[in-house]
């Protein structure tokens, strides 16, 4: 048997430095293991804007997704009718890698209730939005619950605008600041009229895992009405105090709940 200098045998000195190289990876393990654990599911994310809007409304729930580790794409809706604005949203979900989490912010609720029907969707999240019910069109939705649709005044197009910065700020954008106000008012885009009057197919919420964000001190959408739709379609709801926009005002929270919805359907 060979020994060294100091008397110990070589094969000692070698196991010594293994255990140690051993101790120094355990770290990085660790850290790997949680890296792992925070990777998201695969579920991309399609988000549908509402009516006065573009899909740039979703740029702050963009970064955040994307910061997430997800694949996320907003659909530009046309607004010119509900077909239209399905049509658009198909073609974007059509286009994704992964099984879809479909977002809709209030008009935008009325499409992914009937977009949310393809196969690769598997799931709903509605932003104070409007969930008519399988055959009623949003107009009849919101008279069912006692909100008939006033105020909203078609020009000779057939289409209504909300174009004034102080009009959108208060039925809108309550709680964001002046000059963000006049940059949503630039890029918003009006609204055929007819749309609010065309009954939707079967509401895709009958058959998918849907999720609610009711905003409390929404002057668009009062949150009694939110609540109810929410509760009517059996929907995991959350409330927050938020302006109409909130996922221009409140983006973390939004994203949060995004974020959750995904990995629940994981």
């Amino acid at each position: 048997m060979m020994y060294n200098h100091d008397g110990h045998r070589p094969g000692w000195r070698l196991l010594l430095a293994g255990l140690m190289a051993l101790l120094c990876l355990i770290p990085f393990l660790s850290l790997a293991q949680t890296m792992r654990t925070e990777t998201p599911p695969p579920i991309d994310i399609v988000l549908v804007h509402g009516a006065f809007a573009d899909g740039s409304s979703w740029s702050r729930v963009i970064a955040l997704l994307q910061q997430k580790g997800y694949r996320v794409t907003a659909v530009q809706n046309p607004l010119s009718s509900l077909a239209a604005d399905v049509e658009a949203t198909t073609r974007v979900i059509a286009r994704q890698p992964h099984p879809v989490l479909l977002v809709g912010h209030s008009w935008g609720g009325a499409v992914i209730s009937v977009a949310g029907n393809q196969d690769k969707v598997k799931g709903l999240v509605y932003l104070s939005a409007l969930a008519p019910d399988s055959g009623e069109s949003v107009a009849q939705a919101l008279q069912r619950l006692q909100l008939p649709m006033q105020g909203l005044q078609a020009d000779a197009q057939g289409l209504i605008w909300l174009d004034d910065p102080e009009v959108f700020a208060q039925v809108m954008a309550n709680d964001l600041p002046a000059d963000e106000v006049l940059a949503l008012v630039a890029v918003q885009q009006p609204i055929a009229a007819a749309a609010f009057g065309v009954a939707i197919g079967h509401a895709a919420w009958h058959d998918k895992p849907s999720w609610y964000l009711v905003t409390q001190g929404d002057h668009a959408l009062p949150t009694a009405v939110q609540q109810q739709f929410a509760a009517a379609m059996k929907a995991r709801t959350e409330t927050i105090v938020s302006s109409h926009l909130s996922l221009v005002s409140h983006p973390q929270q939004v994203a949060d709940l995004i974020d959750r919805a995904a990995r629940s359907l994981h």
